[in-house]
């Protein structure tokens, strides 16, 4: 594991003053002095411990995330860890020096939706951490105190990097409604893919099947709950599971978990395919009476989920850490996520 890290400035209250990374356009980054925005009314001023980098910051260094999912300048970084270094008011001082993690999307609060508790489908439109707001690839990051997710004193900052991730496949997880002795798949062998059948295994499947596309993460699969771990090819033609988790985002990835279905069984969804992928066949799912759900995001009760399993450690994601770099290698941190190379896992940017 790289380790290397850079040092900063520090200002006033311990808060670094180092630099950030500004996203003009696609493929246009700058590096800027950071100056720190002092929390308003309601808000947190949090120091970044780190950053983590996945596929959809890929997509807006790229320029190809979809309309209205991003707005540049931005300074990205939706997955992070970090202390609150300072509080605004109306916010309770207690606050400041707790670890925490925190949610992305940016609700209303007053819509129908969020009175629901589904957050991720604010009818105010879109806005999140790192793709329309400011993000933590930065040495601080401001945001309202209610998206927080506290952590215990003990608590692994490096290792909650990955909370974030976790929370989307606990939203796949809660939708997929696991009981005891179920026969479950997860379709996909990165990060989500095996942060999900970490959270799987604690419903104690009859069954976990993972996979993937690199038989050399048989053995990581294993550590992480899979019973058994099939290439794409190695899984044609098996089925009867009972819920299939689809974590893959490729274009055949949402029919081949479909394939692996019993009749009647659940299919989760969670992977955002490029335009033009496979399409599910609508005979097929109303003949075999499939019922499809969805993800997009993590609404509370999915980031709670995922940090109540962490804090009593059944969620472990530290050994997906491969690479921690310091902030300045933004775009090497890019080029190893994009690479393809099983060997590389989660890439971890420190401010």
């Amino acid at each position: 594991m790289t380790t290397e890290q850079v040092g900063t400035a520090t200002g006033q209250n311990g808060v670094s003053t180092g630099q950030a990374v500004v996203l003009d356009g696609p493929g246009a980054f700058r590096l800027v002095d950071h100056t720190p925005r002092s929390p308003g009314p309601g808000e947190v001023l949090v120091r970044v411990h780190a950053a983590g980098v996945c596929g959809s910051d890929r997509e807006v260094y790229q320029g190809n995330r979809p309309e209205g999912y991003v707005r540049y300048p931005v300074t990205p970084g939706h997955e992070w860890s970090g202390t609150v270094a300072g509080a605004g008011e109306g916010v309770p001082a207690a606050l400041v020096g707790r670890k925490a993690v925190g949610a992305g999307f940016r609700n209303c609060q007053v819509c129908e939706r969020c009175h629901a508790g589904d957050t991720t489908l604010c009818a105010a439109g879109y806005e999140e951490t790192g793709f329309t707001q400011p993000g933590a690839m930065a040495p601080t990051l401001t945001l309202p105190a209610r998206l927080l997710h506290l952590l215990d004193d003990a608590a692994d900052l490096t290792a909650a990097a990955l909370l974030e991730p976790a929370a989307c496949v606990a939203a796949a997880v809660l939708k997929a409604d696991i009981r005891a002795g179920d026969k479950v798949a997860v379709v996909g062998a990165g990060t989500l893919g095996l942060l999900a059948a970490q959270l799987l295994r604690t419903a104690s499947p009859a069954a976990l099947l993972m996979v993937g596309l690199d038989a050399e993460r048989a053995t990581l699969a294993a550590e992480f709950g899979a019973t058994d771990y099939r290439t794409p090819e190695a899984a044609a033609g098996l089925g009867g599971y009972d819920v299939v988790v689809e974590a893959a985002g490729s274009a055949t990835a949402a029919r081949a978990a479909a394939g692996l279905l019993r009749r009647g069984g659940r299919l989760v969804l969670t992977g955002l395919p490029a335009p033009g992928a496979e399409g599910l066949d609508p005979a097929e799912l109303v003949v075999r009476q499939t019922e499809v759900r969805t993800v997009f995001g993590a609404p509370p009760a999915a980031w709670a989920h995922a940090v109540r399993a962490f804090t009593a450690g059944l969620l472990a994601p530290l050994p997906l850490v491969t690479h921690r770099l310091p902030l300045t290698e933004y775009e090497q941190a890019l080029t190893l996520t994009g690479s393809g190379d099983p060997a590389v896992g989660k890439v971890l940017l420190h401010p």
